[in-house]
């Protein structure tokens, strides 16, 4: 989904893509990759968790008794 967004708004072809990934993967190496990407779901996972609201750890809301 994000890809086809992405592939949308700066109209990037196969061979565009394929360049950036290759670029990427010569100025961090394969190692360094996968922890940037955690790091980067964990920053998108905390902005939503902000913008709805949840403020504990886990994903689950708390019981209001």
């Amino acid at each position: 989904m994000i890809l086809h967004t992405l592939i949308g708004i700066f109209g990037l072809g196969g061979q565009e893509i394929t360049l950036i990934a290759v670029v990427l993967l010569l100025m961090f190496g394969g190692r360094k990759i996968p922890e940037l990407m955690r790091g980067l779901g964990k920053g998108i996972r905390e902005f939503k968790d902000a913008s709805k609201g949840v403020d504990n750890p886990g994903n689950t809301p708390e019981k209001k008794d």
